[in-house]
Formats: structure tokens, C-alpha cells, sequence
């Protein structure tokens, strides 16, 4: 049975969750299983499911033998438990799927059909940006398994349609052709060519797949078509509850007495248009989700908030009545209210501005409503590593006369290189590989935690390595090789190979002042006090050299692996305590390296760099949310997840939502 549960405020869907896990399954070990869109929403429900389960019926502060699975998992899962062969389904995952795709691409990068593709890539050649393409069409190709498996089964039996009966558009036409030529490159049929199968197994024999008698999803904002035919087998012989934040019940019940047209269109999804400009505005979504929704006859249930306003003359605030108007589809409901602090919109110039406006905000906030505490705030803005050294600069610095000071600020959605220290030395050697390795550059590299470490560079040390690479005449390029990429071959001076000679020298003729040995000058003022130091500085530029010079050519992957994991050794050293960062650099390396098809292929310069920056992108996990601290992330993560005070951050006229 499938049943949809759906609220105003995500905290009631959490009591009407924890009402249903209060009653104990038929085996009373097995785990509960509930799939959750977003890390962060798994670390706050399961704190409220804590508070509200337990012995004592609320606040043990226990809630144990939960699963919260992703959707994804979830069908991953399932698949492989039914498929004839799991591991035809794996091979179809995105993270494996750029490189059969790049291998196709390298072979038919000539063909007519990929001529747009050609150009987009890099000129005629089409030999630049290869792998960041595989990289896109892959997660396509995955996207479109995820999102249209009926197109995809069309494409396998060689019918070039959208999975609704209608012919692609000419534009479109090289994408059924390259997914099959990936096919045959795989030599496994996609999931989706097997969907219908599966469906029928997991009705027909429920005993092959490992789940419980009752599953939940709790908040999700988009059900994709594999997913939603999954949850309607689940719920023939399963209790499937679906729990979703939903902004309005007027809305709600309008859509389901005016369903969308068929077939529908993106300028018309829905028969029924919401009065209220905002609703009309931002609900795109969660109307879509309830046409997706509408085929599978699920029971629908509305839970009204306690809170909530008998009629919009008694909304309390501001901000509850437009919550109130949204909830009626009214936009009359806000008429006569008077304003208060409840709902602000603050204009400032610049992100300076705007964060030290949030730093005076929030003292107010805590001044006026003494049981308002950091937990309660969480701050949203498009981009975290845009903000992060703002915030970090306004917040949490002990010991300084500011009250803002004071606050302890936790910054989600890092990327990789902010948590990682090794993983950050690894992605500037990249750079410095491909760029001309400034002074600026260099010095930055020698500053990095993890190099300090390797070559036990102090404060000092780095004050005096500053001034011998000044004075030494070091500017750009780490060579002459490197030099002669643009065009300055034979002119090694101002490198960083030659201020090291210097300094050497100075170091052999510290009593020798601007006399020349040979074709170097050395260079003078060295103590005799710091010819350890010189050395240190002589091994890193020799190490730094060699490896730049490897990294300028194409290899092998396996080859790419094992150069990187020796840059990670010979540059880096991880401290005592996280030691975890090697492991989780030379992991990634490896995994992704390594990958079946992958060892094999060649890679240039620029393909590392684009994988690189695919693999450092922000992998949010549930440690950095609801920690107790002031919550800063991106929008998406905690956007369902009510606090008392809510701040949006950086919503200027370039990243605000426009409507579709």
C-alpha cells in the first residue's frame, strides 16, 4: 500500500514518522529502512526521531536500527538483488560510464554525426576538453536511465524516440547512436532494458529483495520515473509511506481536481494556475511531483499544522501570514498585516556588506529572544566557498572585543580541497603544472600545512624562504623546460631552478659579495645557520621539478595514478591526526584511476585537471549539520528543514530562482 503523507512544516511529517516507527515491525531487529534526499536531512530527522522515540515514549534521545538509504541506493540496490545479472546494472553507473564513453568518443570523434561535438570540443582536432565531455555525456546517459528508461529500451531496439512515441529532433538524433555504440563497448544491457522484468520479480517473488515490510521517504522533492515504477511494485506487497513537504493544501487538492493535460508540456504542466504570484512562481516542482505521483492511486493525507491560523486575521506575524496565504493559495491573506521583523529583506553592496549585516542581524536576533540559540540559525547562500573566509573572518574568533566574535559558525558543502589538506597540495601541483608557477605561486605552495610538514618549514623558515626568493630573482616557470611552452626556450633566468642554484652557491661562497662562480651568481646574506633550511628548499624545488616535468605529457591512467599518489608522497605529510587524508586521496586516485576500461586509456594534462575538479566538488556529509553551531550551507541540503531563524545569503540577480 502506498500512502502519501504530506504537511506545511517538515517537523510535522517527523512526529507522524516517529508515530509510525513507534509501532514495532513483525521482527522486531529488523531496521527500519528511510530513504532521505540530502545528508542533512538525514542528521536533523534523525535528531527529532531521537527526541520523540525511545522506552519513555519522547526525549530518550535514541533512535537506533534506522536506515536512511538514498532513493539511489535504494534502486541500486533492488536492481541488483533481481537482475539476472548485478553486475551488467553496475556497469551502467555514472561514475564508471565516462569511460567507455570516452573510449567510444576517441573512436568516432571523426564520424559526421559527432561534428557539433567535435567543434564544441577543441577545433577540428577535438582533442582538448575530452574527458570533461565523456564526463558530461556520461552523466547524461545515467540521467536519462534515472529519469527515461522507456527511452533508453526504445534506443537499445533501435528506435530513435523521447520514450513517448515521438522522434527525436535532428539536433538529438547522435545521442541514441553513441549511447549504442557505448553498449556494445559495455557488452551489458542497461537497466532500464530489464526494468519492466524487475518490476515483476519484485511483485511476483518480494522475498529477493532485502528490504522490511515497511519502507519511508521522507522529503523528497523529485521522484524520477525509475524510481516512482519501483515504488509502486514496493507498495503491492509493502507499506510505502511518502512524506512530503508540500507548501499549500489548496494547491494540492485544485491540482488533483484539474490534472495536467496529456501529454503534458512544460509551459503547461497543470490545468489549474495558483492565484498567489509566489506559489504560482516557485511551486513548479512539487505540482510535478504530484502529477508523477497521481498514476500510482496513492491514499493522500494532510496533516495540518497545530499552529496554524483558523483564518488569516489571526496569523500572528508577518511571516505567517504569507505562510498562511501560501497555505490558502490567497494572496489577499497578507493584506492588513503589520509589518514586523519577522520577514526582512536587507539590500547590501557586496558579500562584505551583506555578511557583516547578518553578524549585527543575528546579535540582535539573539539580544531580543534570549532562548534563541545557534542551533536554531541556519544561513543558506548559492555558494559556501564564496562566503566561507567572510564568515570565517566575522565568527568564531576567540578571544577579540566583537560580540559576533563569540559565535561559533559551522560551514557545510565544503569542497574537498577545504577538508583535505593533501588532496589541496594535489590539485596546485595540477595547477602549477599548467600554468607558468609565479613566485606567488611557489611561495603558496611552500605555505600549504601539509608541505610545511614534509619539509618542516616554520613561520620563520617561510619568512626567510620569501626573502631568498625575492632576492634570488625568481619569477615564473620552474625551468626552462616549462618555459619553452611559451616560446622562451634557452632562457632559464628568473627560474625557480636557478634561484635555488643561487641560493645553493651562497650557501658554498657565503664570504664571496657579488662575485660570480662560473655562469652563477651566488647569492648572498645566507647564515651559516641556514644551510639545513637551504637544503629543504633546494629538495623541494628538485622534487617539484621532476614531477611537473612528468605531469607536461600524456600517460596511461594507471600511469596518472601512480605519479599522483608519488606527487601525494613526496610533497605531502598529513598530521598525526589525519592521517585519514592519504588514505582518502590515494582512495579516490585509485577508484577512479583504476576503474574497469580506465588503466588503459591515455589521458593529457588537461583531462587530470578535469577529473580532478570533478572529484573535489563539494560531497556533503551529515557530520557538518545540525552540530549544535550556527549552520552555513549551500541551498539545497537543508532547504525542507525548519529553524527558527532562516537566512539566505547571496541571492543577487544573478543566482536568484527564476521561474521555468
Amino acid at each position: 500500500m502506498l500512502t502519501v503523507h504530506r504537511a506545511e512544516r517538515a517537523d510535522v511529517l517527523a512526529d507522524v514518522l516517529a508515530g509510525q516507527l513507534a509501532t514495532p515491525q513483525e521482527d522486531p531487529l529488523a531496521a527500519e529502512v528511510v530513504a532521505v534526499p540530502e545528508r542533512g536531512v538525514e542528521r536533523w530527522l534523525r535528531q527529532q526521531l531521537a527526541r520523540r522515540l525511545g522506552t519513555s515514549g519522547h526525549d530518550d534521545g535514541i533512535a537506533a536500527n534506522i536506515d536512511f538509504s538514498s532513493p539511489e541506493r535504494l534502486l541500486r540496490e533492488t536492481v541488483v538483488a533481481v537482475a539476472d545479472d548485478p553486475d551488467a546494472a553496475q556497469a551502467w553507473y555514472s561514475d564508471r560510464l565516462m569511460w567507455p564513453v570516452l573510449q567510444v568518443l576517441d573512436a568516432h570523434l571523426d564520424d559526421q554525426l559527432l561534428a557539433v561535438l567535435r567543434r564544441h570540443l577543441s577545433g577540428e582536432s577535438g582533442r582538448g576538453r575530452r574527458l570533461a565531455a565523456a564526463s558530461t555525456i556520461a552523466g547524461l546517459f545515467a540521467g536519462y536511465g534515472w529519469q527515461r528508461p522507456s527511452m533508453l529500451a526504445d534506443w537499445a531496439a533501435g528506435r530513435d524516440t523521447d520514450g513517448a512515441g515521438s522522434a527525436l529532433h535532428e539536433d538529438f538524433r547522435w545521442q541514441p547512436w553513441f549511447w549504442r555504440e557505448v553498449r556494445a563497448v559495455i557488452g551489458q544491457p542497461h537497466v532500464a532494458e530489464q526494468l519492466d522484468d524487475v518490476l515483476v520479480r519484485v511483485t511476483s517473488s518480494p522475498e529477493l529483495v532485502d528490504l522490511p515490510d515497511r519502507l519511508a521517504f521522507f522529503g523528497p522533492t523529485r521522484i524520477p520515473e525509475s524510481l516512482r515504477r519501483l515504488l509502486g511494485a514496493l507498495a503491492q506487497t509493502r507499506e510505502v509511506s511518502l512524506f512530503l513537504p508540500h507548501p499549500s493544501d489548496a494547491l494540492w487538492r485544485a491540482v488533483a481536481a484539474d490534472p495536467a493535460p496529456v501529454p503534458r508540456t512544460r509551459d503547461r504542466r497543470s490545468g489549474h494556475r495558483p492565484d498567489h504570484s509566489l506559489l504560482a512562481a516557485l511551486a513548479w516542482d512539487v505540482r510535478e511531483l504530484q502529477e508523477v505521483l497521481a498514476p500510482l492511486g496513492a491514499a493522500d493525507v494532510h496533516h495540518r499544522p497545530p499552529d496554524a491560523p483558523a483564518s488569516p486575521s489571526e496569523a500572528p506575524s508577518l511571516l505567517a501570514a504569507v505562510q498562511d496565504g501560501l497555505r490558502r493559495d490567497r494572496l489577499a491573506a497578507v493584506a492588513g498585516v503589520v509589518a514586523d521583523d519577522s520577514l526582512e529583506v536587507h539590500s547590501c553592496h557586496g558579500p562584505e556588506r551583506q555578511v557583516e549585516v547578518l553578524r549585527d542581524r543575528l546579535l540582535r536576533l539573539f539580544d531580543d529572544h534570549p532562548d534563541l540559540e545557534p542551533r536554531d540559525v541556519l544561513v543558506l547562500c548559492p555558494d559556501v566557498e564564496t562566503f566561507a573566509p567572510l564568515i570565517q573572518g566575522a565568527f568564531g574568533q576567540a578571544g577579540l572585543d566583537h560580540p559576533g566574535f563569540s559565535l561559533r559558525v559551522r560551514l557545510a558543502d565544503r569542497g574537498l580541497r577545504e577538508t583535505n589538506e593533501v588532496l589541496d597540495v594535489l590539485a596546485a601541483v595540477l595547477n602549477l603544472a599548467a600554468g607558468r608557477v609565479t613566485s606567488g605561486d611557489l611561495l603558496d605552495l611552500l605555505a600549504r600545512p601539509a608541505v610545511r610538514r614534509r619539509f618542516e618549514f616554520t613561520d620563520d623558515d617561510l619568512d626567510v624562504l620569501a626573502g631568498w626568493v625575492e632576492r634570488s630573482g625568481i619569477r615564473w616557470g620552474i625551468d626552462g623546460t616549462q618555459r619553452a611552452r611559451f616560446g622562451l626556450d634557452g632562457f632559464p633566468h628568473g627560474t625557480a631552478t636557478i634561484g635555488r642554484d643561487r641560493v645553493l652557491l651562497g650557501v658554498l661562497a657565503e664570504e664571496t659579495a657579488n662575485q660570480w662562480l662560473g655562469v652563477g651568481l651566488p647569492l648572498d646574506g645566507i647564515e651559516s645557520t641556514k644551510i639545513d633550511l637551504a637544503g629543504r628548499f633546494a629538495e623541494l624545488i628538485d622534487r617539484l621539478a621532476a614531477l611537473l616535468a612528468e605531469m607536461d605529457a600524456p600517460h596511461p591512467a594507471a600511469q596518472w595514478a601512480e605519479l599522483l599518489v608519488r606527487t601525494v608522497d613526496l610533497l605531502t605529510l598529513p598530521g598525526h591526526e589525519a592521517q585519514w587524508q592519504r588514505a582518502q586521496a590515494v582512495g579516490m586516485l585509485t577508484d577512479s584511476l583504476g576503474a574497469p576500461g580506465a588503466r588503459d586509456t591515455e589521458l593529457a594534462p588537461s583531462d587530470l585537471r578535469d577529473l580532478m575538479d570533478r572529484l573535489l566538488t563539494a560531497r556533503p556529509t551529515r557530520a557538518n549539520f545540525c552540530t549544535g553551531e550556527l549552520t552555513v550551507c549551500t541551498l539545497t541540503p537543508m532547504r525542507s528543514v525548519p529553524h527558527r531563524a532562516v537566512v539566505l545569503l547571496g541571492l543577487d540577480t544573478g543566482v536568484f530562482p527564476v521561474p521555468p
